[in-house]
């Protein structure tokens, strides 16, 4: 059945090519695209287009529709291109003629809209909620390791003290700018398009601020045709916030696989989280994490490959963006994969002791050498000279009673300040 047409006389290769994946996608969009349909039938029985007994009869079968779906007792069979039209073909086959009613003042391009945006708006709170989890993971082992000493590397070269507190803490709060790309993406997804029809409104007098109250947008898209200049931004709003948690999850996994190394060995993990080789007895190999930093470097490449399947388009509907759906549930369904197995794993990291000890690392404290010669009353310049021409020297001698609150080490009331800024942005 095809909402645009009563005769099927479309060839069944275009046909297949033309729904691809839809019908499966569709199934992630169907409880949305009820409730639409119901905010919908309730606006049309205020401006008196449907009675009180036919508004009655088809919330009853679109409830009825909510149960199959929630009950996985709901498909759409080959016969149907989406979900669109197996709703109606199903309100029509309870309810006959007054099941044809449904499509009065709408288009399915503003039913996709708005089916899309309201599960964009649900998956972006899953995904902050996920965020949020990782955050608290990393604020507990950032309390527990702060003074836990870690060498700080630029251009991978050993440079200066840090620590575990501090290494668990940057990405903690990493993780708040990539809570403000999901709140922007949410922002752009809650403004209703119901009542823009195909991008040119509809000519009954519909009440477009009743179904915005309905639905709980915050806000209504008032103009149709950037309603519908819409689809494919809001898709690639999302896919933007998650190219940013992929940045931090894949540098994260980064930093994980190059300290488990023999050479570095900072951290380990146990068995459960590690896999072997199948010749080499010794490897505990980071396959998970090496995994996750792949999958979250694909997903950094989304937002181009949306701008690029874009360009060029003129305003209005194009069927180019149909892909953007599918691409987009995968990739919420990457990044929440990813979210709940990298914080399952970091919650079972062990970390070495006193890695600063070793004599490798005894040009780290250079600077906190450097220090004290200016708070003995040299100028920087004069002391950075005199710490330079030791170490050429040979006469060196480092300089370890650090403070680890100042060099290294992350305080209380530090990590107290990220969370209240977490809780602000959350």
């Amino acid at each position: 059945m095809k909402l645009w047409s009563r005769k099927d006389n479309l060839n069944k290769m275009i046909e297949n090519f033309t729904v691809g994946n839809d019908r499966q996608y569709d199934m992630y969009l169907a409880k949305y695209d009820v409730l639409a349909s119901k905010a919908h039938v309730k606006m049309l029985h205020k401006i008196r287009l449907l009675n009180d007994l036919e508004k009655k009869s088809l919330i009853t079968e679109l409830n009825n529709i909510q149960k199959l779906i929630i009950n996985h007792n709901f498909e759409i069979e080959e016969k149907f291109e989406d979900i669109h039209s197996k709703i109606e073909f199903y309100l029509t086959d309870k309810l006959g003629d007054l099941g044809k009613k449904i499509h009065t003042g709408r288009s399915r391009n503003d039913q996709v809209l708005v089916a899309l945006q309201l599960f964009l708006k649900d998956e972006i709170s899953n995904i902050k909620n996920h965020i949020r989890n990782l955050f608290d993971t990393l604020i507990l082992l950032s309390r527990k390791h702060s003074k836990d000493l870690l060498p700080g590397y630029t251009h991978l070269q050993s440079a200066m003290p840090s620590s575990f507190g501090l290494w668990f803490s940057s990405y903690a709060e990493s993780l708040i700018d990539d809570i403000l790309f999901f709140n922007t993406a949410y922002e752009i997804n809650n403004q209703n398009p119901l009542g823009s029809a195909a991008g040119y409104g509809s000519s009954f007098k519909i009440d477009r601020v009743f179904t915005t109250k309905e639905l709980g947008f915050d806000q209504l898209k008032y103009n149709v045709v950037a309603s519908q200049m819409n689809r494919g931004k809001i898709e690639k709003s999302v896919s933007i916030a998650i190219s940013s948690i992929a940045t931090t999850l894949s540098t994260f996994c980064s930093d994980i696989c190059l300290y488990m190394s023999q050479e570095f060995n900072f951290i380990t993990f146990p068995d459960e989280l590690t896999t072997g080789s199948s010749i080499m007895p010794h490897k505990k190999n980071p396959d998970v994490f090496e995994l996750i930093r792949s999958k979250c470097n694909s997903l950094k490449a989304l937002p181009n490959e949306f701008s690029l399947m874009s360009n060029n388009l003129t305003s209005g509907y194009h069927r180019d963006l149909q892909l953007y759906k599918g691409k987009i549930i995968e990739a919420i369904k990457d990044i929440l994969d990813c979210l709940k197995i990298f914080n399952y794993s970091i919650e079972k990291i062990n970390i070495k002791k006193n890695i600063l000890d070793d004599k490798k690392y005894e040009y780290i404290f250079s600077v906190e050498n450097l220090n004290k010669l200016v708070h003995k009353g040299y100028t920087f310049r004069d002391a950075y000279n005199e710490i330079s021409n030791q170490i050429k020297s040979k006469s060196y001698v480092p300089d370890k009673k650090i403070n680890h609150e100042l060099i290294g080490g992350i305080d209380n009331l530090c990590l107290d300040e990220i969370k209240i800024k977490m809780k602000k942005n959350f």
